[in-house]
């Protein structure tokens, strides 16, 4: 009867565990932005992964008699730039980039935020104040003016960039998961799991964490969209990536000087950059309305 009774209760936990699953997904799917985000993002995904196989001709390479060449010149699609270099092979890796960019400031500052925010809220007490102090002080500076002077200590580089903003970031997820945890140590579960004897490291990592995690993906997708602006904003500023490299920053940048009688050079570059940034938007507000159960509530 025992065995009966558990293989019953794990079947009804996947029931419960495959029905959340299939919510999620049917409300996300109802979400037409959302899911003009995602097919957005899947496509410039492709390009990056794809990019030398999809670019025409190499991003490095100048051709000094096809200067400043308009969109539809055969050979090239959307023209050339100041060198003579083909600006949709140039767009195709700088996707590369701003994509690595996000990724990788993402997982910095998730993964930072995270354990400050789960320590602070399920600890309290002396741990909480110097963390949220922290918190603070990181906060209280101008977010772009603190990364430019990083920056000019450090000197501009890619992996700079992606230190800087990755460090910079941590706070948002430290709030959010904390107030996140507030919430969730004080529920039943919790305390059941504190009389049968689980530890502390346990209960975080086993029934804490797991909970605050759709929150953290959701605010993650957004804050990849404000990382690769950031990246294109330095790189626009000459502080990021650095020439020859193909970012679409420092094509902004290169193009600025040439923007009334060549303006496709930086009109294509802005292009890609408000698509990406709108789909990782749509994308986590279609992920938002789909794992909050507090609007399905």
């Amino acid at each position: 009867m025992l065995r009966r009774r558990r293989k019953r209760d794990c079947g009804c936990e996947v029931r419960k565990e495959c029905t959340r699953f299939q919510k999620a997904v049917r409300t996300f799917c109802r979400n037409r932005l959302a899911l003009i985000g995602a097919v957005i993002l899947v496509g410039i995904v492709i390009c990056a992964v794809f990019a030398p196989y999809i670019a025409p001709h190499s991003p490095l390479e100048m051709d000094l008699t096809s200067l400043h060449k308009p969109p539809g010149t055969p050979g090239h699609l959307l023209g050339t730039d100041n060198l003579g270099r083909d600006v949709l092979s140039r767009l195709l890796y700088g996707s590369r980039i701003s994509l690595s960019v996000g990724l990788v400031v993402v997982s910095i500052a998730g993964a930072i935020g995270t354990a400050m925010g789960l320590l602070s809220g399920y600890y309290g007490g002396s741990v909480d104040i110097v963390i949220m102090r922290l918190v603070e002080i990181f906060v209280a500076f101008p977010f772009l003016i603190l990364v430019v002077a990083v920056i000019a200590v450090l000197g501009p580089s890619l992996y700079n960039v992606m230190l800087v903003l990755g460090l910079v970031s941590w706070p948002l997820y430290a709030r959010l998961v904390r107030s996140e945890v507030l919430a969730i140590r004080e529920f039943p579960y919790i305390e059941a799991a504190r009389a049968i004897g689980a530890g502390n490291t346990r209960i975080m990592f086993r029934h804490v964490l797991p909970n605050c995690l759709s929150s953290v993906l959701v605010t993650a997708a957004m804050s990849m969209a404000g990382a690769i602006l950031s990246t294109a904003a330095l790189g626009f500023l000459g502080l990021g990536v650095q020439p020859p490299t193909p970012e679409w920053g420092m094509m902004l940048n290169e193009a600025k000087q040439f923007l009334r009688r060549y303006p496709w050079e930086i009109f294509y570059p802005g292009i890609a950059i408000m698509l990406v940034v709108l789909a990782l938007n749509f994308l986590g507000d279609g992920l938002r309305d789909a794992l909050d159960p507090h609007l399905h509530r």
